[in-house]
C-alpha cells in the first residue's frame, strides 16, 4: 500500500466567474522509503499539493489518503517544513525543538526529554549553538532548526516545502546534503518541493514535473547510484543525460514561444552618441580595451584601519563582449560593479569606458539589479519612458514611444505594457528592469545578479530574454552572478574572483560556444561541461576561505638537472 495516495485530486478557489482551478486530475501514489521531488514553475500548485498532503488544505474534489484512510487534517506523522522558518523568537534553538519534543511526547521525564531535543540539534549540526536565540543565527542554521524540529516530531513522512530557496547556493548545497543524510539513515518517505533541476536530481528516487495547467507532467526515475557527489556529477553521463531530459521538459511546457512582434526600432541618436539601431551600426566593430579596468582597488575606513575589499583589478573589455563575473560571497563582484556605474568612489586605479574616465552615474551606463526599483504607481511603459524621455531629447515623442514599446516587446510584455508595476509578478518586474535598460541604448549594461530574487525555472525564461535582446544590440555587458550555469550561459569569458577581503581576478575562461545560445543547445554540446567544470573547481577550491596561490605556489616544481 502508497504512504500518501491521491485519487482524481482537483483544486480550485473562488466561485462561478471568479474560481481558480489549481490543480487538475492528480493521481499519485508516494511509496513508503521513497524520495519524491516534485519541480516546477511558480504558480503551478506545488505548495497546494503538499498542503493537501499534510492536510493543510482539502480537495475541491477527489481523495487523499495517508496509508488508506482520508486525510481530514494535519497529524504528527506527516511533519512539514516551510520555506520560512517560523520559529519562536524568544526560545533557544533547544527551546524551539522542545515545543516538537513536548507536544508528541508530553510526559516524558526532564533528563529523557533534554536527550531527544539534543539528539535532533547534533543531527543538524547545531550542538555548538543550541543555546542561541534565532536573532543570533544565520538564515542556513534557521532553517537547520526548523528541520530538527520537523525530525523531532518523528514522523513517518517528511514534507519539504522548498526548504532551501531562501538560502545562499553553498548554505542549500550543504542542508541539502545533511536531509540526504537524514532521510538515508532512517529511510523516511521524503516528498519535496523545489524548483532546482541540479537539487531535485542528487536527492530523489522520482522526479515529476508540475505542468502549468496544474496537472501532472511525465516522472523521471532517477537510477544514478548514491551517495551523490555534486562535482562528480558532472563528469556522469546519466546524470549530463537526465538533466537535459529533465530541463527540455520543463521548458518546453513552461517556457511559450515569445512574439517576435513586429514593431521596428526607430532610427534616433540618443545623447551619449550612439544610435539605437545597435545591430547594424555595431556588427563590424571590435574595438578592443573599450572598456578598461586598471588596477582597480577599492579600499574603506574602518576604526582598525583601512580594508582593502577589492585589489589590482585588471580587466580589459572589447566592445560588445559579455562578460560574466562570478565568485562566493563578499567576494567583491558587486563592488567592482558600482565602481563601473559610478555609484561607488575609486580608491586607487582607474575605469576607462570608450577612452573616457568613469566619473559618476550617467545613462550611458545602465544598470539592472537584483530587485528592479520600478515606481510602483506608474505602468510599465511609464517606467521604461521615464528614461527613454531624458536620454534620447531630439526624438519625437512617437519615436520615443516606439523605442519604449519595441523593448517592452523584445522582452515578452506586449500584452502588459499598460499594467501598473504594483499588479506584476516579480518575473514581470524584472523584464521591465531588462527592457529600461536596454530602452536607453547604453554604451555599458551592467547586470548585478539580476535573476537572483527569482525561481530558478523563471530565471531560465529571463535569461532566454537577455540573451535574445543582447544577440541583437551587442551592448558590451557585465554580469554579476553566483550562477555557474548562468554565467556560462551567457558569457563570451567567465571572470572568477577570489575570496574577500582583498579580491582579485583569479582566473578567467573563455566561453567558445556557439551563439545564438539556447540552454537547450548548450546542454547537448560537448564542451559544455568541461567549461562549467573549470568554473566549479575555481569555486571549490575558494569555498571555504583559501586565499590565492602566489604565482611560485601556482607552477609546479621543476626537477633539478
Amino acid at each position: 500500500m502508497a504512504m500518501i495516495s491521491f485519487k482524481n485530486v482537483s483544486k480550485s478557489y473562488g466561485e462561478g466567474v471568479h474560481t481558480h482551478h489549481v490543480l487538475k486530475n492528480i493521481n499519485l501514489d508516494v511509496q513508503e522509503g521513497e524520495f519524491l521531488v516534485l519541480l516546477g514553475f511558480s504558480g503551478t500548485g506545488k505548495t497546494t499539493l503538499i498542503n493537501l498532503m499534510a492536510g493543510l488544505d482539502q480537495p475541491s474534489r477527489g481523495e487523499v489518503t495517508f496509508r488508506g484512510k482520508p486525510i481530514t487534517g494535519p497529524g504528527p506523522e506527516r511533519g512539514v517544513i516551510f520555506q520560512n522558518y517560523s520559529l519562536m523568537p524568544w526560545l533557544t534553538v533547544a527551546g524551539n525543538v522542545g515545543l516538537a519534543v513536548d507536544t508528541i511526547f508530553p510526559g516524558l521525564p526532564k533528563a529523557e526529554r533534554a536527550a531527544k531535543v539534543a539528539h535532533y540539534v547534533k543531527m543538524v549540526g547545531l550542538s555548538h549553538a543550541a543555546t542561541r536565540r534565532p536573532a543570533e543565527l544565520s538564515g542556513g542554521m534557521r532553517q537547520r532548526v526548523n528541520v530538527a524540529r520537523a525530525l523531532a516530531m518523528n514522523p513517518e513522512v517528511l514534507l519539504l516545502d522548498e526548504p532551501l530557496s531562501a538560502l545562499d547556493a553553498l548554505t542549500r548545497a550543504n542542508l541539502a546534503d545533511e536531509i540526504e543524510h537524514i532521510w538515508e539513515a532512517d529511510k523516511k518517505t521524503c516528498v519535496l518541493i523545489t524548483n532546482d533541476v541540479d537539487e531535485a536530481i542528487i536527492l530523489a528516487d522520482r522526479i515529476i514535473p508540475l505542468n502549468p495547467d496544474g496537472t501532472l507532467g511525465e516522472a523521471f526515475a532517477v537510477d544514478i547510484p548514491r551517495p551523490r557527489d555534486r562535482i562528480e556529477m558532472n563528469h556522469h553521463d546519466g546524470f549530463k543525460a537526465l538533466r537535459a531530459q529533465v530541463t527540455n521538459y520543463l521548458m518546453d511546457v513552461g517556457i511559450d514561444a515569445r512574439s517576435e512582434g513586429s514593431r521596428i526600432l526607430p532610427d534616433v541618436t540618443p545623447i551619449h552618441g550612439v544610435p539605437a539601431a545597435v545591430v547594424e551600426a555595431q556588427a563590424g566593430l571590435i574595438d578592443e580595451r573599450y572598456l578598461d579596468f586598471s588596477q582597480l582597488h577599492k579600499i574603506y575606513p574602518t576604526p582598525k584601519g583601512p580594508l582593502t575589499v577589492v585589489e589590482d583589478f585588471d580587466l580589459k573589455v572589447n566592445r560588445g563582449e559579455f562578460i560574466s563575473l562570478i565568485g562566493h560571497s563578499g567576494c567583491g563582484k558587486s563592488t567592482v560593479l558600482t565602481m563601473a556605474a559610478g555609484l561607488n568612489s575609486i580608491s586607487k586605479g582607474a575605469i576607462k569606458l570608450d577612452g573616457r574616465h568613469v566619473m559618476g552615474a550617467d545613462p550611458e551606463r545602465a544598470v539592472v539589479f537584483q530587485s528592479p526599483n520600478l515606481f510602483p504607481w506608474l505602468t510599465a511603459k511609464e517606467n521604461v519612458s521615464i528614461g527613454v524621455d531624458k536620454v534620447y531629447p531630439r526624438a519625437s515623442r512617437a519615436e520615443r514611444q516606439d523605442v519604449v514599446e519595441y523593448y517592452l516587446e523584445r522582452v515578452g510584455l506586449g500584452d502588459a505594457m499598460d499594467r501598473p508595476a504594483h499588479s506584476m509578478s516579480n518575473g514581470m518586474k524584472q523584464r521591465v528592469g531588462i527592457a529600461r535598460a536596454f530602452a536607453l541604448s547604453p554604451k555599458l549594461l551592467l547586470l548585478d545578479e539580476p535573476f537572483g530574487m527569482l525561481d530558478s525555472l523563471t530565471r531560465w525564461e529571463l535569461q532566454e530574454v537577455l540573451m535574445e535582446v543582447w544577440s541583437r544590440t551587442k551592448v558590451t555587458a557585465i554580469c554579476v552572478t553566483h550562477d555557474v550555469d548562468e554565467a556560462i550561459l551567457l558569457a563570451d569569458r567567465v571572470v572568477m574572483m577570489t575570496n574577500g577581503p582583498q579580491a582579485t581576478i583569479g582566473k578567467i575562461t573563455e566561453v567558445d560556444l556557439p551563439r545564438p545560445r539556447t540552454r537547450k543547445a548548450l546542454l547537448e554540446h560537448p564542451d559544455y561541461y568541461r567549461y562549467r567544470q573549470e568554473v566549479l573547481d575555481f569555486l571549490e577550491e575558494y569555498e571555504h576561505g583559501a586565499k590565492p596561490k602566489t604565482q611560485a605556489q601556482a607552477k609546479p616544481a621543476v626537477a633539478a638537472e
